[in-house]
């Protein structure tokens, strides 16, 4: 009965071993990769298919809200 069983997990773990490497490299092939040599699926989410990346500017709206905080805590405290 043992060897039974051993045999169908057996023939379970081919049969998964093989879909997984085959959906692994479906989605390799439609996936982007980043300039790390990495795999990004996050891009190809519908949600994110007419949004743009932040321009070389982006920076400025950071030190903008790090003025602004500062700014807060030197009214609240002076």
């Amino acid at each position: 009965m043992g060897v039974i069983v051993n045999k169908q997990n057996e023939q379970n773990d081919e049969l998964s071993r093989r879909i997984n490497a085959d959906l692994r490299a479906k989605a390799v092939e439609n996936a982007k990769v980043n300039d790390d040599g990495d795999v990004d699926f996050a891009e190809d989410a519908e949600y994110l298919k007419d949004l743009k990346k932040t321009g070389k500017f982006g920076w400025i709206w950071a030190v903008l809200i790090v003025l602004a905080i500062l700014s807060l805590i030197s009214i609240i405290f002076l």
